[in-house]
């Protein structure tokens, strides 16, 4: 071909199109009904059962509705199975709202100290310019959870339950981003002109501002609050006045500190048992940095499923929405068999499609089960929090082959490590630049 597409060009095309039996099956069926439902893999669905050697879950699936929160979601739904044993509930749920609410504010900060820091390049310098293009997002990262968390604690649903706008973000969102960026230049200026003390104090109106909108779509986030409940089998318990810290120290049990983020980055940039941070990936300033160590993918399956077997459910990070079927309930890497319908080959790996965007993190869920024969992982139960009316009651299963291909982070704990990749934490992070792909759950 030349440069540009010719009408003998687009002569070839059709006439190349019209000649192939297969292609005409594939334009009547696609034109017809939906792409899912004629690429389908039956034999893949029909072979793929939704039992588990070991299954945890006895309680239903969350919501996040239309919004970003599936880090938050995924998080308090791993700290709310030991909360449930402590207290004897069958069902419970942490406040998602709350912890949104905070997550904002902060990360509202962490947003205009990088405008601070920042204020000396160019306002269409790349840096700058992604800061300014992922203004009050929804997404997070495992330590940003932990970091709000530590600092601001957790409340009961009862105590700031969910409202029109934590269930939909995008106008609250769309306000916050404008008292953001109208921040932002008031930062810049202030900064150039009289120095980051000059910019802080404008950095302190900004956020006045933004804890208003908060308290208006959200609520008021509560102080303390009085705790009481009845559990399971109708007994009654009062514990008084707790503060939110207070109440993640008696009713979290997990050690949050002493996880760490385990990613499979395998791009050829990305060498394996170092650590890695984003720059300006973050919430909470002040916290640990959002750090991730580069392992392969038998570790990381090895540890989800020792944690499984050990009763305590995983939170992961993955490309959700590649090669899943919400009516069926299942993931698997050649769930679709599009070489079929388009009578072309998709060849591009796990590092390639990293490089080349056609993959990224996307969201956050919970491993509650997984199926091992022989010593071998089979296929994984996964918790979204999608609500009850996709997937099994809101439940999925994870054939291995898509573990091995879209997933890309799992929350572990620090001491299951091997010797050889505990020495690696201790060392220098690899600093990636802000827009790197293994930011993107944030967003």
């Amino acid at each position: 071909m030349d440069r540009i597409v010719t009408a003998d060009d687009l002569e070839l095309f059709r006439k190349e199109f019209a000649a192939s039996p297969a292609n005409r099956l594939a334009q009547n069926a696609v034109t017809r009904v939906g792409l899912e439902d004629v690429a389908i893999s039956r034999e893949i669905v029909n072979a793929t059962d939704h039992s588990f050697s070991t299954h945890l879950d006895d309680w239903k699936v969350t919501n996040q509705e239309r919004s970003g929160r599936c880090w938050l979601f995924a998080g308090l739904n791993l700290l709310r199975v030991g909360a449930m044993k402590t207290m004897g509930l069958k069902e419970f749920e942490f406040s998602q709202n709350y912890v949104m609410f905070w997550d904002k504010v902060e990360r509202a900060n962490y947003f205009l100290e990088a405008i601070i820091e920042t204020a000396g390049q160019d306002i269409d310098d790349r840096t700058v310019a992604h800061l300014l293009n992922s203004v009050a997002e929804d997404g997070g990262q495992w330590n940003m959870f932990v970091a709000i968390v530590n600092k601001h604690g957790l409340v009961p649903k009862a105590f700031m339950p969910e409202t029109h706008s934590c269930t939909n973000t995008g106008p609250m969102n769309a306000v916050l981003r404008s008292v953001l960026r109208q921040g932002a230049k008031a930062v810049r200026a202030a900064a150039a002109e009289a120095g980051a003390q000059a910019a802080r104090a404008e950095k302190a109106a900004v956020l006045k501002v933004v804890y208003r909108v908060l308290a208006i779509h959200l609520g008021t986030p509560p102080e303390r609050f009085d705790w009481q409940w009845t559990d399971k089998d109708k007994g009654f318990h009062r514990d008084g006045a707790l503060t939110p810290r207070e109440f993640v120290a008696k009713y979290v049990g997990l050690p949050l500190d002493e996880y760490v983020c385990l990613v499979h980055d395998p791009r050829p940039t990305s060498p394996p048992g170092r650590t890695f941070t984003v720059q300006y990936l973050g919430n909470v300033l002040g916290a640990p940095p959002v750090t991730y160590l580069n392992v392969g993918i038998p570790l990381m399956k090895q540890l989800a499923a020792r944690a499984l077997e050990g009763g305590e459910p995983v939170w992961f990070g993955c490309d959700v929405g590649k090669m899943m079927s919400n009516q069926f309930g299942v993931w698997d890497a050649e769930l679709y068999d599009l070489p079929s319908v388009y009578d072309t080959d998709f060849e591009l790996n796990k590092a390639d499609r990293l490089l080349y965007h056609e993959t990224l993190m996307t969201h956050a869920m919970l491993f509650t089960g997984v199926d091992v024969a022989a010593g071998v992982t089979r296929k994984w139960r996964v918790e979204n929090s999608w609500g009850s009316d996709r997937g099994k009651d809101g439940f999925y299963t994870m054939n291995d082959s898509w573990f091995d291909e879209y997933v890309f982070e799992i929350a572990a704990r620090q001491d299951q490590l091997p010797e050889g990749l505990l020495a690696a934490l201790d060392a220098e992070p690899i600093v990636l630049p802000a827009w790197d792909p293994m930011g993107s759950l944030a967003g």
